[in-house]
């Protein structure tokens, strides 16, 4: 045998046993279920009348868009009341799509900080889920009770029958109806 194919043996043999070595000794690091939000453009505040809804998943047209983000401001303006509509294509890396609502809402400060009366609605066609998340002082009068019967008598029939936008803006209207 030459001895460059056996330099070449004698240096793959040693990288092997190094990255067996190197293997045993490294940790194993545990998946988070974390999303970074920081990807993710925030909403600009509602008094601007910015990106109250963040269609990321394009299932509104334009002035669907238009006519539930001025319902959304139209109250917000009224009340100081924050709501936010998000369509996304997926809830990786979560698994819960309430939790993750509820963790996008923080992240974004939806509602105002002293009376915490945010709400969020998130939405994930492709999964077939929608979660609502509420602030500590939105859920004094919209209950998880609450928002669970909006979801299953006035926003899923409409999914049903391939509606989202109605479903999604009779939802809205209804919660709001709900919170005055």
């Amino acid at each position: 045998m030459k001895i460059g194919t056996k330099i070449l043996i004698l240096f793959l043999t040693l990288n092997l046993l190094s990255c067996k070595g190197t293997a045993q000794e490294t940790d194993t690091i545990k998946p988070t279920t974390e999303f970074d939000f920081s990807t993710v453009e925030k909403f600009r505040e509602s008094k601007l009348k910015g990106l109250i809804v963040n269609d990321y998943d394009s299932i509104f047209n334009p002035s669907q868009r238009k006519e539930l983000s001025d319902i959304i401001y139209d109250y917000n303006i009224e009340t100081t009341r924050q709501i936010v509509v998000v369509t996304i294509d997926s809830i990786n890396p979560y698994s819960d799509i309430q939790k993750m609502a509820t963790d996008l809402g923080k992240y974004w400060g939806v509602g105002t900080a002293e009376k915490d009366n945010g709400l969020i609605i998130l939405l994930c066609k492709p999964c077939q889920k929608i979660g609502i998340a509420t602030g500590l002082g939105t859920e004094l009068v919209l209950t998880d009770q609450i928002c669970k019967e909006v979801i299953d008598k006035t926003i899923i029939p409409e999914f049903k029958n391939g509606e989202f936008y109605s479903g999604i803006k009779n939802g809205v209207t209804e919660l709001i109806a709900k919170w005055k």
